[in-house]
C-alpha cells in the first residue's frame, strides 16, 4: 500500500484537475480576472502551508535561478488566460484536447533547446498528435468560427504551458512547492496590471454561486491540488507520472459531455484519441528484456 500512495495522490489531483473547466463556466467575470484571483488564492493557501509546515524559502540560495521561476509564473498566468478563454469560443472537450497538445511541442523544440535528438518514434508521435489536432478542428467545416477560434486560443495555451514545463526544466535546486508559490506570485504580478487595463476588477458583482465557484477553483482546484501534486510527483517515476495526467483530459472530455451536455463530433473524437494516444506513447518508456 505504501508503494501505491503516491499513485492514489496523483490519480486524485488529476481528477480534480478534470473538473476545473466546469467550475470555471460558472463564473461571471473575464478569463483574465479569474486567472488572476486563481493566483492570489492559490499563492495565499500555498505560503499558509508553508508557515505551517515551516518550509522557508531561503532567497540568497535559489538567487540564480529566480528569474527564471519568476518567467515560468508569468507564462503560467498568461496560460490561464488563454485557457479560460478558450472555454467561451469552443466545448471543453475540444480545448482540453487542443491544450494536451503541449507535451508535443515540448519534444518538437528540445532538441533545439537541449540538444536532445529526436528519434524515430518521437517523430511519428508528433505526426499523428498533429493530425490529431488538425482532425479536431473539423476538417470539411465541421466547426464554426467559434469552434476554431476556441482551438487557437487551447494552441496558444498550450505553447504557454510548454514554455512553464520547458523553464521547469531549468529549475535544479528549488524543490516543488516553493517553486509554484513563487511563480503563483509572479502569475499574480502579471495578471494585476493587464486585469487592471483590461476588464477591470468586479469582484463585489459576483453572486454566491460565483464566489463559491471561484473560492473552489483558487483554494481547491490550485492551492489543495497543487499540494497534493507535488507530494505524490517525488514518489513515482516519470513514466507513471505520465500515464497518470491523461487522467485530466480523459476526466475534463466526460464532464463536457455528461454534465455541460457539450456535443463532440466522431472525426473530433477520433483526433483527440490520437492526440493524447501518441502523446502519450512518446512519453512511455518500453523496457526490453535483453539476454
Amino acid at each position: 500500500m505504501r508503494h501505491s500512495h503516491p499513485k492514489i495522490l496523483m490519480a486524485i489531483s488529476m481528477t480534480i484537475f478534470g473538473t476545473l473547466p466546469v467550475f470555471v463556466r460558472n463564473i461571471p467575470l473575464s478569463s483574465a480576472e479569474i486567472a488572476l484571483y486563481r493566483a492570489v488564492l492559490a499563492a495565499m493557501l500555498t505560503g499558509a502551508y508553508l508557515a505551517v509546515t515551516k518550509k522557508r524559502i531561503v532567497f540568497k540560495n535559489i538567487r540564480s535561478e529566480l528569474p527564471i521561476i519568476l518567467v515560468s509564473g508569468a507564462a503560467m498566468g498568461i496560460n490561464w488566460i488563454l485557457l479560460f478563454e478558450s472555454y467561451r469560443f469552443t466545448s471543453v472537450s475540444i480545448a482540453t484536447l487542443s491544450y494536451y497538445f503541449a507535451p508535443v511541442i515540448v519534444t518538437a523544440v528540445s532538441p533545439f533547446l537541449f540538444h536532445e535528438r529526436l528519434t524515430a518514434k518521437q517523430i511519428i508521435c508528433f505526426a499523428m498528435s498533429t493530425t490529431g489536432v488538425i482532425m479536431i478542428t473539423g476538417v470539411g467545416g465541421i466547426s464554426g468560427d467559434g469552434d476554431l477560434k476556441g482551438i487557437a486560443l487551447g494552441l496558444s495555451a498550450a505553447v504557454f504551458y510548454a514554455a512553464v514545463i520547458l523553464l521547469n526544466k531549468r529549475i535544479k535546486t528549488v524543490d516543488g512547492i516553493n517553486r509554484t508559490f513563487i511563480q503563483f506570485v509572479a502569475a499574480a504580478a502579471v495578471l494585476l496590471p493587464y486585469t487592471a487595463v483590461t476588464g477591470g476588477f468586479n469582484l463585489l458583482s459576483l453572486d454566491i454561486s460565483g464566489t463559491m465557484n471561484l473560492l473552489t477553483v483558487g483554494l481547491f482546484h490550485t492551492g489543495i491540488t497543487y499540494c497534493l501534486y507535488f507530494s505524490s510527483i517525488t514518489g513515482i517515476t516519470g513514466q507513471q507520472a505520465a500515464v497518470l495526467s491523461y487522467i485530466d483530459p480523459l476526466v475534463a472530455v466526460v464532464m463536457s459531455v455528461t454534465v455541460l451536455g457539450e456535443s463532440i463530433t466522431p472525426l473530433q473524437t477520433v483526433g483527440g484519441l490520437m492526440i493524447l494516444g501518441f502523446t502519450l506513447l512518446n512519453e512511455v518508456r518500453i523496457k526490453t528484456n535483453r539476454t
